[in-house]
């Protein structure tokens, strides 16, 4: 069997068939056609003179009919879809009651996507009911992948949005992230600017990071539909992640609200994490100062001179590290390059953006003798932290241009960070294996050849590897950082 076009002449045999798959839904409890509303015989017969119907027939009777639509209904034109430079779609796909479960609708929409695939389109698009639990079934086992939601004028609840890939070049789109938050206890020393300030769904008043971009266990990022961004790359592969597809995932980001100052610490290098910390990975991160209220520090290095002994000595003492430590004045647009190694801390008022590996490690030297309600401090690395200090470690800050276009920051071993001011139309930086798009200030729209995504402030975006590409419009600036090498 193949599907053919209908013609004006089988039009009162097709409507004859439709009003009997809508009468057979409604005494199934499936209401979201009615005959006479949707589908009626005008749309029906569009449908035939536009060329866009198509059924199958068994034993000379329509068994499955469906709207084949070279390109796209324009309502779908503002939604959100995973992939597809040159989309087809299709609706008001219908099979015979007594056929249904036979396989039909199958059999027709492989000859739909062969059909839109010989005609150049790169992907297929569809929606179906809310309510209707065997269509979303169906679409979901042959490989169609949920999208988000709409809405059709005078229809009954909402429709869900569909989309599969028709061939292996079919480009993904960006995917808007959902942070997961660290909070209470984890960070005493967090605020609330990240709801306040972005709009971030935290639910505690001492949320200090919106994990952005994240797989670390327990704290991954999702899409919005909640997909985690683990689940997305055993989905997806290379075309989304590239090379790291079969490898650990390389980076994290994160937006950082230190209403009080964090713990003096120090990160490992992926040699002495490997060795004493089962195989992960260590930790270099650069950050991008967002707000500092005037006179901000942070601590950046040691006191020049400092030696291994007199470190620990102090440390042992605990508030006498205090005096060794580097302070540097910083404010907005200001960027730290943190390398492992490093000792560091962020202070008081400081919030920030902050890109580094895809690492948990921490080591505590000091933590300002802070104690929790029941008087405990919290947990000290003394022996790691000394270990891995690199006492003549003493980077420079850099600051953000103010000229429009883009400019790259850092371009260290693990990643790059570029901030890409734009006054208008600002082409992205062709993307490696994957990138992270975060709006840091304005509201900016990513446009690509058939697809936009407003972004707001705070908001971040992955980009795939094998995304179209990408520019910006607006007025604003955002960062972008991408693994390297």
């Amino acid at each position: 069997m193949e599907i053919m076009r209908v013609t004006e002449e089988e039009l009162e045999e097709l409507l004859s068939f439709y009003r009997h798959v809508t009468d057979q839904m409604e005494e199934e409890g499936i209401r979201h056609w009615h005959w006479g509303r949707y589908p009626n015989e005008e749309i029906i017969h569009d449908d035939i003179r536009n060329g866009n119907m198509y059924c199958l027939r068994t034993d000379g009777v329509i068994s499955a009919a469906v709207s084949v639509i070279f390109g796209q209904e324009e309502e779908y034109n503002a939604l959100s879809w995973t992939c597809g430079a040159n989309p087809g779609s299709f609706r008001r796909l219908a099979v015979h009651p007594s056929l249904q479960r036979a396989g039909l609708g199958g059999l027709i929409l492989d000859d739909v996507q062969q059909l839109l695939r010989r005609n150049g389109f790169d992907c297929i698009r569809c929606d179906t009911s809310e309510n209707n639990a065997p269509a979303l079934n169906f679409y979901e086992k042959l490989g169609f992948r949920r999208c988000g939601r709409m809405h059709w004028e005078d229809a009954e609840g909402d429709n869900i949005t569909f989309d599969k890939a028709l061939k292996r070049e079919t480009p993904l789109w960006p995917i808007r992230m959902k942070p997961a938050f660290r909070c209470g206890g984890e960070t005493p020393w967090g605020g609330e600017r990240l709801r306040e300030r972005y709009g971030k769904e935290t639910t505690d008043d001492r949320t200090g990071e919106s994990l952005e971009v994240s797989v670390i266990p327990g704290k991954e990022s999702s899409d919005p539909l909640g997909r985690k961004l683990p689940d997305l790359i055993r989905e997806f592969g290379e075309k989304l992640v590239g090379k790291y597809a079969d490898k650990p995932f390389p980076l994290l980001l994160k937006l950082i609200d230190a209403r009080d100052d964090l713990s003096v610490q120090v990160h490992p290098d992926d040699t002495y994490a490997m060795i004493h910390e089962h195989g992960k990975l260590g930790k270099s991160e650069a950050w991008l100062i967002l707000d500092a209220p005037p006179g901000s520090e942070l601590v950046y290095g040691l006191k020049p001179g400092t030696s291994l002994q007199q470190l620990k000595g102090a440390c042992e003492k605990g508030k006498d590290v205090e005096a060794l430590l580097r302070r540097i004045q910083v404010s907005p647009g200001d960027v730290c390059y943190i390398p492992a190694g490093c000792v560091h801390a962020i202070g008081r008022g400081i919030m920030l953006y902050e890109i580094q590996q895809s690492s948990d490690i921490t080591y505590r030297f000091y933590d300002w003798d802070r104690k929790d309600a029941n008087g405990c401090g919290r947990e000290l690395h003394l022996e790691q932290a000394l270990a891995v200090a690199d006492l003549k470690s003493a980077p420079r800050p850099v600051r953000v241009s103010d000229a429009y276009g883009t400019r790259r920051l850092v371009n260290e071993d693990n990643f790059t960070l570029d901030v890409i001011r734009c006054g208008g139309v600002e082409s992205l930086p062709e993307i490696g294996e994957f990138g992270f798009l975060t709006i840091l200030q304005g509201k900016l729209m990513l446009r690509w050849g058939s697809g936009e995504m407003a972004l707001r402030e705070g908001e971040t975006c992955l980009i795939p590897k094998n995304a179209p590409k990408l520019h910006l419009r607006g007025k604003g600036y955002a960062a972008l950082a991408m693994p390297n090498g």
